[in-house]
């Protein structure tokens, strides 16, 4: 079960952390996976460490948020392969500041690659999955998206408009055989949360409030894209599936 033989993935912000994790999962399940990112000697890295592995990988640097960049670089991928099967859209960025001192700038320039990046990707792959007649699409959203957190404000209107957007396109893309969810992680010991990893008493309240009393580790993510990207996901759609070790139902 859950194999992905022939199909062809992509995956933004596939550079580090949970993206890379999940082409990694995505590529062990039989996928060639191509690796998206803004730096193409970090993703050139990434594809070695991979193929190393025996995987199937390619690189596709562009940045998400350049519309014509996006769509350039799908029509290359489905020149080269045929066709796209997987969308991971992952690639998300943060900023912290209270609400009092949060410059404009900062919030549109999280907004434009946390949710507009991600309805770009949506658009240009479900082109070519309608004319397949089959696809698999799959947001990187948060669990900040249902409970709230100070100083992230951003963040957090832009992975609640993720949330919604992956129910609107299971909708609208439903009648085509393209799913569209979402997964919700929670704190992941990736390198975007190395400063909360470092402050001794944040680090100790994910503990304490996280019933398995850990943080997430990286690689456990993939297993969860692996099966929303799979022939046996096929009825489920327009779902956002958490993965928080079970702090947004612990008080």
């Amino acid at each position: 079960m859950f194999r992905l033989d022939g199909k062809i993935a992509l995956v933004s912000g596939a550079s580090r952390g949970l993206g890379l994790s999940m082409a990694s999962s995505l590529a062990k399940q039989g996928a060639h996976v191509v690796l998206n990112g803004r730096d193409a000697d970090v993703l050139k890295s990434r594809v070695c460490t991979l193929e190393a592995q025996g995987l199937s990988v390619s690189a596709m640097p562009f940045d998400v948020t350049d519309s014509l960049g996006v769509k350039r670089a799908i029509e290359e991928i489905v020149r080269e392969h045929g066709h796209l099967d997987i969308l991971i859209a992952n690639a998300g960025i943060q900023h912290r500041s209270p609400i009092s001192e949060f410059e404009e700038e900062d919030f549109r320039r999280v907004v434009d690659t946390n949710l507009t990046g991600v309805w770009i990707l949506a658009k240009e792959v479900s082109k070519f999955m309608a004319d397949s007649n089959t696809g698999r699409i799959v947001f990187t959203g948060s669990i900040t998206a249902e409970i709230g957190r100070p100083t992230i404000s951003a963040y957090i209107a832009s992975k609640g408009a993720v949330h919604a957007l992956a129910r609107q396109l299971a909708v609208e893309l439903g009648d085509k055989n393209i799913t569209v969810n979402a997964i919700a992680p929670g704190y992941f010991a990736t390198e975007m949360n190395q400063a909360l990893m470092a402050d001794g008493d944040f680090n100790d309240w994910v503990c304490t409030r996280v019933p398995a009393r850990r943080w997430g580790k990286v690689d456990e993510i993939g297993a969860a894209a692996v099966f929303l990207a799979s022939d046996e996901a096929a009825y489920v759609n327009g779902h956002v599936l958490t993965m928080d070790g079970g702090l947004s139902i612990s008080m």
